[in-house]
């Protein structure tokens, strides 16, 4: 599986149906029973392709889809990640409200050493107000940001680290993880992530993802190529920690 990270996700699928499946611009979706699971589309990514199955996943159960979370093929694993998202992403007591984008430590002189061991992996917005000194790292840096090939000692030393959910789907997430010391507390960031309780193993503290509230709106939005802005007026960013399990 070329992501053992998501296997307790993967494997805890339950019932349910893809009734309709869409690969945007931005995001894949899938609408099952009422509800979405969303992940990221793997636009540009090496080794992307449409496959001989394109067309007949609408049908297939949550279960067989979610298995493509092992395939090489970006394309199909995001299509896995999806229907992943549509069995876990749904209302629940167990969620509270935010986005996962804040610091564990909330007094000042503990936030200030908080930050300078802090590695964000993904350009966040905000990120300047949000973790100001914090290293942000990119596959493709930007004038003071560092290369994700450049990356693994200040990920290894790393006090707390903020990864985007696109790495479930680019396979970097792996890597990453794997360098992380088991005293880190890591936050996956983003709609691709699956707010399942079994994730929360080992450096990973907290799930930051999205609950799709108004099904259709989101999926039409999705076919028209919307970002992750554009979604989020069609549900809501919601945290599972260690401490609501």
């Amino acid at each position: 599986m070329p992501l053992e990270f998501l296997r307790p996700a993967v494997d805890g699928v339950g019932e349910g149906v893809a009734d309709r499946v869409v690969v945007g611009f931005n995001w894949t979706a899938i609408h099952s029973a009422g509800h979405v699971g969303l992940a990221w589309s793997p636009r540009g990514i090496a080794g992307a392709r449409t496959t001989a199955e394109t067309g007949t996943y609408a049908g297939r159960s949550l279960a067989e889809l979610a298995l493509l979370c092992r395939s090489d093929n970006p394309y199909e694993r995001s299509i896995g990640l999806a229907a992943v998202n549509a069995y876990w992403n749904r209302p629940s007591d167990a969620l509270a409200e935010g986005d996962g984008l804040a610091t564990w430590s909330q007094e000042s002189d503990a936030r200030r050493k908080e930050l300078e061991r802090t590695v964000v992996i993904g350009r966040f917005p905000n990120l300047d107000s949000k973790f100001p000194g914090a290293t942000v790292v990119e596959l493709e840096p930007r004038e003071g940001e560092i290369a994700f090939a450049d990356a693994g000692s200040r990920i290894a030393a790393a006090q707390a680290v903020v990864m985007t959910a696109s790495t479930l789907v680019n396979n970097t997430a792996e890597s990453i993880l794997d360098l992380v010391p088991q005293t880190a507390r890591v936050t996956i960031v983003g709609p691709s992530v699956p707010l399942c309780p079994g994730l929360l193993d080992g450096p990973v503290r907290r799930l930051a993802g999205f609950v799709v509230s108004k099904p259709n709106q989101a999926f039409s939005a999705v076919m028209e190529g919307a970002g992750a802005k554009a979604l989020k007026r069609f549900g809501r960013s919601v945290t599972l920690t260690v401490s609501q399990v």
